[in-house]
C-alpha cells in the first residue's frame, strides 16, 4: 500500500518549501528573511549534487528499478523533482521581489544597470570596470578552434551570443568569479544603494569582446554531481585510504552537471546549444528572475545591521546548565551525576571544559572519541592534541566521508596523527555518525569510565545554531560498552553486543522495534500506549510499516519531523493514530529523542535519524536516559514542541503541510527554552 507513504525526494522539497516560507513570515525579522532564501538556494544545490546526482545514476544503469515507497522509477521521481523545484522558483523570485521592495523603506535597495539614472552613478561603473574588473577578465569564444569550456560547479558566468563584421555568429562566456573580489558594489550617489558585479560585466560585453556586436547575454550558473562512491574503479589505485578521498574530492568538482540556472536573455537556439554542449535536458534548465546565487546577502545584512538592528533577530544568550556548577571541575561533578546539556539553549562551554581538563588531568589514562563534523578552528581537535602530547592514550574515530566536510577532515586527521594520536577512519563500507567520547579515569577505587553521548557534532559553532543533546555521564555500564564499540571500531568491526546503549547497524533498529511492540501489546490489552520520536527525517521503510502497525493497534503516535518524512499520517486504517509536526525556525532542529511509555516512559537521545541509512548502514548511538531529572527535561522539551504554533506545520493526510494555527497562547518552542528553563 502506498497511501500512507511518501516519496522521499519529494518530501525533501516540501521540507525546503516550508524553509522558503520563513523568507515570507511577517514574523520574521525583514534582515533575517534573506538568510532563508540563501539557505533554501544552499540546500536546493546540495539537493541536486547529491540527491539528483544519485538519481540521475540510478536512471542510467538500472532504468527499471522503482523505489521503494511509492514504486516510482528513477526518471520518473527526476521529473517530478524539477517540476516542483520550476515551482519552487517562482515562488522564491516572488519572495525576494518582495522583500527587496521592503527594503527601499529602509533606504536600501539592490538595483539593475538600466535603472541607473544617476550620471555620477554611470560614472563611477565605467572606471570601476576598467579599473577593477577588464584587467582580471578572461573572455573565451567557442568556435570549431576553441571548444565549449569546462564550467566550474556553482560560478557564475556569461554566455553571449557574438556576431562579426561579416554575419557570422559565435558564443562567447566570461567567468565573473575572476572578474571581482567583491559581490555587491555600493553606488556613490545614495547610502544602501548597491548593484551585483555581475551586472555591470553583463553590461560591459561591447568592451570585452571589442569588434564583435553583442546580441543577447544572460547569466548562468552551474551545479554538477557530486555522487561518487569510494568503490569507484578509478578510486582502486590508491592504498592509503586518505589519498583515496583527496582524489575523490578532485573528481567531485569535474562530475556531470545536473542543473543550469539562467536569467533571461537568450534566445531559444542559444539555450539548446548550452543544452548540446552541457547535456542537459529541458527539465535541467532553470530560468530566473533572482540573482543566481546568494552569497552577497551577507555583506547586505552587515550593511542593514548597522543601520537598523531592529531589522535582526534580538540575540539571545545561552545560559548555564542548572546541572552544572562552574566553580567545580567539570570531571569530578561527572563523577557525581549525570550532566546534560541542551544546545543552543545552554551552552557547550561545560563539555570544552571538560575535555580540556581530561587533556590535563594525570588521572586520565585515555581519550577514545568519534569526530564526523568539527568547526574550522576545533577546540575539540585542540584538547585531544593536547592530551596526546601531554602523554594520553588518544584515539580517534575521523569519519573522512562526511560528506562536504571531507577537507577539513582530512587536514584535521594530519594534525591529529602528527600529535601522536592514534587515528582510525571507520569501517571500510559503513559510515560512523555516532556522537560518541569516552575518557578512561583512574582512582583510588579503579578505573572509571567518564562517557558523553551526544545527538549532534562537536562543533562549537554549529552548537550555536543546531538544536541538539550533550549527555554525561559516569555510569559505570555505559563506559563498558562505549569502549566495546571503540573496540570494535579500532579493529574494523561492528558491535553486535550492546545491551544498554542502542548502537547500529546490528543493534538499534531491532530493539527499537521491540520497545514499540510492547506498546503494541498493551494497546491490544486496553491499557495506554504511546511512542514519540523527534528527528531529521523518517524514510525507512521497515520503520514507517512498524509504525502503521502499532497505530493500527491503536498506540498513539507522535512525531516531530523537522525535514523528510515519507510517512503520511491519518490515513484511516492505517495511520489514523499518527500525528507529525515539522518545526523549521531560526534554529535548526537536529536533536532526536525516542520516547516509549505513556506513564513512566522510557527515553533516549540519539544519533540517528529514522533513515536506512543511518538504522542499518551507519555506526550511530543512543542513549537511555536513567537520570529522573534529566528524563522530566526532555520529556517537557518534547511537549512544548508538540504544542509550538508559531513555527510548527502539521502534515496532513494529503501529504501537505499547514501552519499550526490555534487560539492557545503563542509558544514558539525554540525562544521558550532560551526565555524559561524546563
Amino acid at each position: 500500500m502506498n497511501i500512507y507513504k511518501d516519496n522521499r525526494e519529494l518530501s525533501w522539497l516540501k521540507f525546503n518549501d516550508r524553509v522558503l516560507m520563513q523568507a515570507k513570515d511577517e514574523n520574521v525579522p525583514l534582515g533575517e528573511r534573506l538568510t532563508f532564501i540563501s539557505i533554501f538556494q544552499t540546500n536546493l544545490d546540495e539537493f541536486f549534487r547529491v540527491r539528483m546526482g544519485f538519481l540521475f545514476d540510478q536512471a542510467l544503469f538500472y532504468p527499471a528499478l522503482k523505489e521503494n515507497k511509492t514504486n516510482m522509477t528513477s526518471s520518473e521521481q527526476i521529473k517530478a523533482c524539477e517540476r516542483k523545484v520550476k515551482y519552487l522558483y517562482k515562488k522564491r523570485d516572488k519572495i525576494y521581489a518582495s522583500n527587496l521592495e521592503k527594503m527601499k523603506e529602509y533606504d536600501v535597495e539592490i538595483v539593475g544597470y538600466d535603472d541607473i539614472k544617476d550620471k555620477e552613478d554611470k560614472k563611477f561603473l565605467e572606471h570601476y570596470f576598467t579599473q577593477e574588473m577588464l584587467p582580471l577578465v578572461s573572455p573565451q569564444v567557442v568556435s570549431k578552434r576553441q571548444p565549449f569550456p569546462f564550467l566550474n560547479n556553482g560560478e557564475l558566468y556569461i554566455v553571449t551570443q557574438l556576431e562579426s563584421k561579416k554575419g557570422k555568429r559565435k558564443m562567447g562566456i566570461v567567468s565573473c568569479s575572476a572578474a571581482f573580489d567583491e559581490r555587491l558594489i555600493a553606488l556613490p550617489s545614495k547610502p544602501g544603494k548597491f548593484i551585483l558585479a555581475e551586472e555591470i560585466v553583463k553590461k560591459n560585453l561591447p568592451m570585452i569582446f571589442h569588434g564583435q556586436t553583442v546580441k543577447n547575454a544572460s547569466i548562468i550558473r552551474i551545479i554538477r554531481s557530486a555522487d561518487i562512491e569510494e568503490d569507484d574503479y578509478s578510486l582502486q589505485e590508491h592504498e592509503d585510504y586518505r589519498e583515496m578521498m583527496e582524489t575523490l574530492i578532485k573528481q567531485r568538482r569535474k562530475l556531470a552537471p545536473l542543473r543550469m540556472e539562467m536569467s533571461p536573455g537568450l534566445e531559444e537556439i542559444e539555450v539548446d546549444m548550452l543544452k548540446h554542449f552541457l547535456d542537459l535536458s529541458n527539465g535541467q534548465v532553470f530560468e530566473v528572475e533572482s540573482p543566481l546565487e546568494f552569497s552577497f546577502v551577507f555583506t547586505l545584512q552587515d550593511y542593514l545591521k548597522s543601520r537598523h538592528p531592529e531589522l535582526f533577530y534580538k540575540k539571545l544568550e545561552a545560559r548555564n546548565s542548572p546541572l552544572v556548577e562552574n566553580t567545580v571541575p567539570m570531571i569530578k561533578q561527572v563523577l557525581k551525576h549525570d550532566i546534560l546539556l541542551s544546545y543552543p539553549f545552554e551552552s557547550m562551554a561545560p563539555f570544552l571544559r571538560f575535555l580540556d581538563e581530561a587533556s590535563r588531568d594525570p588521572q586520565v589514562i585515555s581519550i577514545k572519541m568519534t569526530l564526523y563534523r568539527v568547526a574550522k578552528n576545533s577546540k575539540v581537535v585542540k584538547s585531544l592534541i593536547r592530551a596526546a602530547e601531554n602523554g594520553k592514550d588518544v584515539t580517534v574515530l575521523v569519519e573522512l566521508r562526511a560528506r562536504f566536510d571531507e577537507e577539513n577532515n582530512i587536514a584535521w586527521s594530519k594534525q591529529l596523527e602528527s600529535a601522536g594520536c592514534h587515528v582510525i577512519y571507520g569501517l571500510s563500507e559503513l559510515k560512523v555518525h555516532s556522537k560518541l567520547c569516552l575518557v578512561t579515569y583512574r582512582t583510588d577505587e579503579g578505573i572509571k569510565y567518564l562517557t558523553q553521548i551526544g545527538t549532534g557534532n562537536y562543533n562549537e559553532k554549529t552548537s550555536k545554531l543546531y538544536t541538539d543533546f550533550c549527555l554525561m555521564t559516569s555510569e559505570h555500564a555505559f563506559g563498558e560498552e562505549a569502549n566495546e564499540l571503540f573496540t570494535h571500531l579500532c579493529l574494523g568491526e561492528t558491535d553486535h553486543n550492546a545491551n544498554i546503549l542502542l548502537v547500529a547497524p546490528h543493534c538499534m533498529i531491532s530493539k527499537i522495534f521491540e520497545k514499540i511492540d510492547e506498546q503494541i501489546e498493551l494497546a491490544k490489552a486496553g491499557k495506554p500506549a504511546y511512542v514519540g520520536f523527534k528527528c531529521n527525517a523518517v524514510t525507512s521503510k521497515k520503520m514507517i510499516e512498524k509504525l502503521v502497525e502499532a497505530s493500527q493497534a491503536g498506540v498513539k503516535i507522535q512525531l516531530i519531523v523537522r525535514g523528510i518524512c515519507c510517512i503520511i499520517p491519518g490515513i484511516k486504517g492505517y495511520t489514523e493514530n499518527i500525528h507529525v509536526i515539522s518545526i523549521v525556525g531560526r534554529y535548526l532542529e537536529h536533536s532526536r529523542i525516542y520516547i516509549f511509555g505513556d506513564k513512566n516512559p522510557e527515553v533516549y537521545i540519539s544519533s540517528a535519524d529514522l533513515m536506512t541509512r543511518n538504522l542499518e548502514r551507519r555506526v550511530e548511538v543512543g542513549a537511555p536516559i536513567h537520570d529522573p531529572r534529566i528524563k522530566k527535561t526532555i520529556l517537557n522539551m518534547f511537549d512544548i514542541m508538540l504544542h509550538d504554533n508559531v513555527k510548527a506545520s502539521r502534515l496532513l493526510n494529503d501529504g501537505t503541510y499547514k501552519r499550526v494555527k490555534n487560539k492557545q497562547e503563542k509558544i514558539n518552542s525554540q525562544e521558550y527554552f532560551f526565555k524559561k528553563k524546563v
